[in-house]
C-alpha cells in the first residue's frame, strides 16, 4: 500500500507539502498541488483519515440525528444530507432519537463523542436537554425541520433550516373554503413541535381569511403518527356536526385518517374532502389522488449540510433561520375534478423562500 512518502517521491516534493495539499493547512502553488494530486491518483494512495484528523482537528464527518427515518419525508431528507455531505467529502453518522427527549440527548452525546465536526438535528418536542448539551459543549449544529425559541435578544441560538409551514397550511384551508366547506377540521401533529404549532397557526389564519370561525372541536391532535391520526379522525367524525373537509398535517397522519374514513364507509371526496400536508410517493396513486403540500425535503437536507459547513468555516457569525418554500400540488381528493383550483391557478405553485434574522 503506497504511503505519503511514496507520493512525495513520485511528485518530487516533500512529505510536508503532500500533507499541506491533503489537509489544506497551507497554500501550495497550483502546479505543485496538481503534481501531488496526480501522484495520489497514479499510485492509488488512500489518506489515513484518523491520522489526518489528528493534524487538522477535523474528522470530515457529520452527525445526523433524525427521528422516524422510516418516514418517507425524513428518508428524502436523509438522502439530501447524504448527497450534500458526500459532495463536500464528508461522511455521515446517523442516529434515531425516536422523538424522546432523554434518548435524543444521549444519541447526540454519542455522536459528539465520536468527534464529528458538526451535527444536524431535528429537535424533539422538548429539546431542553439537547440544547443545553449543545450550548455547553459549543457543538456546531444546524437544527433541521423544526425551529426552537430564540434567546432573550430575539436572535436564534442555532442555525435552523426548515420549510414554510403556516402559509401552505392556510392555502389548503383557503382552497377547501373556496369549494364551499364551512366545517374544516385539522388533524394536527405532536404538541410541542414547532411544525405542529406553525401548521395550527396556518389553519387558524386560513379560517379567518375565509371568514370562518375557529372551532376548537374541529382541531384534533394525531401526534404525528398514523395510529394517533386514526383515533383523532374517528373522534372528529363522531361529533354531532362532523366536519365536511379534513386537513391532515403530515403524511403518516394522512394514512391514519384514510383508515378511519374507510372503516366508517366514507368516500373521499364524495362524503368528506381531504387535503394533506406532505406529498409522498403514494399520494398520486390513491383513488382519488391526494391534493397535498409538497415539502422540498431533499433540498432541506442538502441546505442543512451547506449551512453547517458555513458555520464550521465562520464559527462566530450570527446564527440564522432559513426557510424553503413548499408547493401546492392540486389533485382531486379536495373535490375538484380537473386539476384546476377554483381561483383559476395552475395545479401547483410555491411561495418564495426566506431567510430570517431572528427565530419565529
Amino acid at each position: 500500500m503506497p504511503t505519503m512518502a511514496d507520493v512525495a517521491r513520485h511528485a518530487g516534493v516533500s512529505v510536508a507539502t503532500v500533507s499541506h495539499v491533503l489537509n489544506d493547512t497551507r497554500p501550495v502553488l497550483p502546479h505543485t498541488r496538481q503534481a501531488v494530486l496526480d501522484a495520489i491518483d497514479e499510485l492509488g494512495y488512500t489518506p489515513n483519515t484518523l491520522a489526518r484528523s489528528l493534524v487538522t482537528s477535523r474528522t470530515r464527518s457529520i452527525g445526523l440525528a433524525v427521528s422516524a427515518i422510516s418516514n418517507p419525508y425524513f428518508t428524502e431528507i436523509l438522502q439530501g444530507v447524504e448527497a450534500g455531505a458526500l459532495e463536500q467529502g464528508y461522511s455521515l453518522l446517523i442516529a434515531d432519537p425516536h422523538d424522546e427527549p432523554e434518548h435524543e440527548r444521549k444519541v447526540v452525546q454519542l455522536l459528539h463523542e465520536r468527534r464529528v465536526d458538526g451535527l444536524i438535528v431535528a429537535p424533539s418536542a422538548d429539546p431542553r436537554g439537547l440544547l443545553s448539551y449543545l450550548t455547553r459543549h459549543a457543538v456546531p449544529t444546524v437544527l433541521l425541520d423544526r425551529v426552537v425559541d430564540a434567546a432573550a435578544d430575539g436572535a436564534p441560538r442555532f442555525d435552523q433550516v426548515c420549510a414554510e409551514n403556516a402559509a401552505p397550511t392556510a392555502r389548503l384551508v383557503a382552497h377547501l373554503a373556496e369549494l364551499g366547506h364551512r366545517r374544516i377540521a385539522l388533524v394536527a401533529g405532536l404538541p410541542g413541535l414547532s411544525t405542529t404549532g406553525e401548521r395550527i397557526s396556518g389553519y387558524r389564519h386560513g379560517l379567518a381569511a375565509a371568514g370562518l370561525p375557529y372551532d376548537e372541536r374541529l382541531l384534533a391532535h394525531g401526534d404525528s403518527a398514523s395510529a394517533g391520526a386514526e383515533r383523532a379522525t374517528a373522534a372528529l367524525l363522531a361529533q354531532a356536526a362532523p366536519p365536511t373537509a379534513l386537513v391532515t398535517a403530515n403524511n403518516a397522519m394522512t394514512i391514519g385518517a384514510l383508515r378511519a374514513l374507510r372503516d366508517r364507509g366514507l368516500s373521499v371526496p364524495e362524503d368528506i374532502a381531504l387535503c394533506c400536508f406532505d406529498d409522498f410517493a403514494w399520494a398520486d396513486v390513491f383513488s382519488p389522488r391526494l391534493t397535498a403540500i409538497a415539502q422540498p425535503s431533499r433540498d432541506l437536507g442538502a441546505l442543512a449540510v451547506r449551512v453547517l459547513l458555513e458555520r464550521l468555516a465562520a464559527p462566530d457569525r450570527p446564527a440564522r433561520t432559513v426557510r424553503l418554500p413548499c408547493t401546492f400540488v392540486h389533485r382531486m381528493s379536495c373535490g375538484c375534478t380537473d386539476g384546476t383550483s377554483t381561483d383559476g391557478s395552475d395545479s401547483s405553485d410555491s411561495s418564495d423562500s426566506s431567510e430570517e434574522g431572528s427565530a419565529l
